[in-house]
């Protein structure tokens, strides 16, 4: 992966989100690119603290459909029809009607926008649908 310290977008993290993730009910799970890697380099520069990761679909699994992003089958295999929230920067209207068409429970699919970061407004949302559900 080469030196994951330099990679620019590591500069965008904001210290302040770590303590507004630890302050929802729920557990935090990564569900990242970075895999394992996030408790390592992402996890310190947030305050957080190793936290599990979900393991990704292998090769040989079904393709995602046209317009589903391919973190959204494995995200709701992950979570067997328990309630969850997924915050990322592409999920889109295509995930959000296959998680309503395939996950039997609850899920909010929260849009963070990628220029400004996971705001207190995201986490408002994210708040208020766990206080719901």
């Amino acid at each position: 992966m080469g030196d994951p310290g330099g990679n620019p977008l590591l500069g965008r993290l904001d210290p302040a989100d770590g303590p507004r993730l630890l302050s929802l009910p729920g557990d935090l799970v990564w569900a990242t690119t970075w895999g394992a890697n996030a408790n390592e380099v992402i996890a310190p520069r947030l305050g957080l603290p190793a936290i599990p990761v979900v393991e990704w679909p292998g090769e040989d699994d079904e393709p995602p459909a046209p317009g589903v992003h391919w973190k959204t089958a494995g995200l709701a295999r992950w979570a067997a029809g328990r309630p969850f929230v997924w915050l990322d920067d592409e999920i889109g209207d295509a995930d959000r009607r296959w998680v309503a068409a395939h996950h039997p429970g609850p899920a909010l699919l929260h849009r963070v926008d990628p220029a400004a970061g996971l705001s207190g407004a995201d986490v408002g949302a994210v708040r208020q649908w766990l206080a719901r559900h």
